[in-house]
């Protein structure tokens, strides 16, 4: 009895710890887009991909403007907003997505620094990315990173992109540019 006992709590525990480990797994870059895809199908939305880090302070502050309560339903309302975790220090590595470097690089942002971001559409075609890029420049060249908008030109940069793949009102987007602006 005592053996059926222990080993019917050896099981128990073990399939306890089995199941905290997968709770705690990160997801990969694919199934975090897959997932995407399906919700800006099926919400007629472009997605708004956000690579970001644990350490980043900028990506902090683009969360922050995102989601500060004059702008948060505006972006809700207009793209799928997700995040793809990236660059983590050695004592974070756990934390990135598998796969998500390798999708940064595709869109070439292996060396955009952080926050680096891209709009897509349900498919996957990409629409737009935080570069800067010199007229008639094409998009398959890195421009400047504009990262968390701040700087007057980064907004507007921001802005424009935005209100080409959006549906936010001119009155809209003002309110977005003046939050931005707020993170000089």
């Amino acid at each position: 009895m005592k053996k059926l006992f222990l080993s019917l709590t050896i099981s128990i525990l073990f399939s306890s710890v089995v199941n905290i480990a997968n709770a705690q797994k990160v997801k990969s870059s694919t199934e975090i887009m897959e997932a995407a895809y399906k919700q800006a199908s099926k919400e007629n939305k472009y997605i708004l991909l956000i690579f970001h880090a644990s350490w980043c302070s900028w990506c902090k502050k683009m969360d922050a403007a995102i989601n500060d309560k004059s702008c948060k339903k505006l972006f809700e309302d207009n793209y799928c907003i997700v995040h793809l975790t990236v660059e983590e220090n050695e004592k974070n590595k756990k934390l990135e997505n598998p796969g998500a470097e390798e999708f940064k690089k595709k869109y070439n942002g292996e060396s955009s620094g952080l926050p680096f971001w891209l709009i897509l559409d349900e498919t996957g075609k990409l629409l737009a990315d935080s570069y800067i890029r010199k007229d008639g420049q094409s998009t398959d060249i890195a421009g400047e990173n504009i990262g968390c908008p701040a700087a007057e030109n980064e907004v507007a940069a921001f802005s424009a992109i935005l209100k080409r793949t959006s549906k936010l009102t001119d009155e809209e987007l003002l309110i977005i540019e003046e939050r931005f602006k707020m993170n000089k």
